[in-house]
């Protein structure tokens, strides 16, 4: 298990910018220097711009879904989608540029959520990953506390909840 998370650790840390830096140095030999930097430079605001676009409505759809009293995971795995693309387009390359703006077309977001999705249902069924909710505790649930009896009309008290009686100073 280490040997395979370090061995995807090396690919995105070293081998990923290796390969983009070769691809800005093979794009730039065929266009030369600035249609390259002019690449990078539109696919960065793009990217910027689509990243903001479909971070709000990912946004948007979550709220509605809460507010709905719905769980929101279809949402929350979009949103998380559209972070790693974003964060994805801010790195200067070819290969995280593409990668980064097919995370953030809808089409190809739902492809990489039903992938997600799957690959997270075998990990469960698996054992590789235990999935704990927090809910209701089971068995009764405890007495709510006391209330406090209503004042009279006009003395400005709506709602109270006793936190300690006391005998009103009588002693035993």
């Amino acid at each position: 298990m280490r040997s395979s998370l370090f061995g995807r650790l090396l690919a995105l840390f070293l081998i990923v910018p290796l390969v983009d830096l070769l691809l800005l140095v093979w794009v730039g030999g065929r266009v030369g220097f600035w249609p390259t930097l002019g690449l990078v430079v539109a696919t960065a605001l793009a990217g910027s711009w689509l990243a903001k676009r479909e971070g709000l409505s990912a946004l948007a759809r979550f709220q509605a879904r809460l507010a709905s009293g719905q769980l929101p995971g279809r949402e929350l795995t979009d949103g998380l989608i559209v972070l790693v693309a974003g964060a994805l387009l801010l790195a200067p390359g070819v290969l995280t540029d593409v990668a980064g703006l097919l995370g953030l077309l809808p089409p190809t977001r739902a492809w990489i959520r039903r992938r997600l999705e799957a690959r997270m249902r075998r990990a469960v069924a698996s054992g590789q990953v235990r999935a704990f909710t927090a809910g209701a505790p089971s068995g009764p649930s405890p007495a709510p506390p006391p209330r406090a009896a209503s004042p009279a009309p006009g003395h400005g008290v709506e709602d109270a909840t006793v936190i300690e009686e006391t005998d009103g100073g009588a002693t035993a």
